[in-house]
């Protein structure tokens, strides 16, 4: 079985929520025209959905399903 260590799921969730955060925030900014909300939410965001993501990922390593 194949095992990814704790700082790929780490450096994986880095990566992808820097992608996903600058997106969350030009989507409020281009619905509400305003920066700072974008940014607020964008702050909000990041955090939480980092921490959720760390925690999927580490979930997942435990799932045989679909590794050979």
């Amino acid at each position: 079985m194949v095992h990814e260590s704790k700082a790929r799921s780490l450096i994986k969730a880095v990566s992808w929520r820097i992608m996903a955060t600058i997106t969350t925030a030009a989507i409020v900014y281009f619905m509400t025209g305003d920066f700072s909300v974008a940014l607020a939410v964008g702050s909000i965001e990041v955090v939480a959905k980092f921490l959720l993501y760390y925690i999927h990922e580490r979930i997942w390593t435990h799932v045989s399903f679909g590794i050979r």
